[in-house]
C-alpha cells in the first residue's frame, strides 16, 4: 500500500491531468491563451472533488482545494526563487520529522508537564525518555523539577535540536541525542514519553512491547495506541484537550 503523502500526491495529479487534458485542446483549438487563473480554480475545485469522493480527512481536503490557486498567486507575484529556497531549508531544519516520519513538530504545555511530573513523582527517581523531544519544552522543566531522575530527549530536526541542547545547557540530567527516535533503546528507561501523530504508533507500540522493560511506562500525548487499552488515561485541564494515555509493560 502505498504512503499516505504518496496518495494526496497521485490525488492532486489526477486533478491537474483532468483539467488540463480538457482546457488545453479547447483553448489550444480556438486559439485562444491558457486563462491561468480560472485553471488553476478549476484544478483545485476538481481535486477538493476527488478529495471528498475518496473521504480524504477536512485538512487534507482544503491543502488540495487551494493548493494549486495559491500556486498561481504566488507565481503571479514574481517573487525571487531564492526566498523559496531559503524557506525550504528553514522548513526541513525545523519540521524534518513531518517529512521523514509523519510526525509535526509539537510542544508540550505547561499543563502537560506538571501532569508528567506528578506522574513521575509517585513513581520515584526515573529515567525518562523524551521521543521528538523538539526544543525541549517537556524535557527541561521536568528536568528542573525532578533533578534527581535523568532526562534523555531525541530530536532529529537540527535546528530544533540546536535549541533544546542550548536549553538545556547547565542541566546535568539532561542527556540530548540529535538522532532518530527508531534508533533509541527503550530497555534502557523506564518510562518512554511520546508526543508524534497517530501515523507512527503502531509501529512505536510494537517497538515498545519488544524493548521495555516489564514495570516500566510508555506514555503517548494526544494519541492512543490503536487496539489497545491504557492501563490509565490522566486528562489534562488545558484546550484543546490533550490526554496522556498511560501504558504498564
Amino acid at each position: 500500500m502505498s504512503s499516505p503523502p504518496i496518495r494526496q500526491l497521485a490525488l492532486q495529479s489526477a486533478a491537474v491531468i483532468f483539467v488540463l487534458s480538457l482546457a488545453w485542446p479547447y483553448f489550444g483549438l480556438h486559439g485562444e491563451a491558457m486563462p491561468w487563473r480560472e485553471t488553476s480554480l478549476a484544478i483545485g475545485g476538481t481535486a477538493l472533488l476527488l478529495a471528498i469522493l475518496s473521504r480524504q480527512p477536512w485538512w487534507w481536503r482544503l491543502i488540495h482545494a487551494g493548493f494549486m490557486p495559491l500556486a498561481w498567486f504566488t507565481q503571479s507575484l514574481a517573487i525571487d526563487p531564492g526566498w523559496f529556497l531559503l524557506t525550504a531549508i528553514l522548513l526541513l531544519l525545523v519540521y524534518r520529522g513531518a517529512l521523514t516520519g509523519q510526525v509535526p513538530l509539537y510542544l508540550s504545555n505547561k499543563q502537560t508537564v506538571q501532569a508528567l511530573a506528578e506522574l513521575l513523582a509517585e513513581r520515584g527517581d526515573s529515567h525518562f525518555l523524551d521521543l521528538g523531544a523538539g526544543v525541549g519544552s517537556t524535557t527541561v522543566p521536568l528536568a528542573d523539577t525532578l533533578p534527581d531522575s535523568h532526562f534523555t530527549g531525541y530530536e532529529n530536526a537540527p535546528l530544533t535540536w540546536l535549541l533544546g541542547r542550548l536549553f538545556s545547557v547547565g542541566r546535568p540530567n539532561i542527556c540530548w541525542r540529535w538522532d532518530d527516535l527508531w534508533q533509541a533503546d527503550l530497555g534502557d528507561y523506564d518510562v518512554v514519553y511520546a508526543f508524534l501523530s497517530p501515523a507512527p504508533m503502531p509501529r512505536l507500540w510494537a517497538k515498545v512491547q519488544a524493548e521495555m522493560q516489564p514495570g516500566s511506562l510508555f506514555i503517548s500525548n494526544s494519541f492512543p495506541v490503536p487496539g489497545v487499552t491504557p492501563a490509565r488515561v490522566i486528562e489534562v485541564d488545558c484546550t484543546p484537550s490533550r490526554p496522556l494515555y498511560c501504558y504498564s509493560l
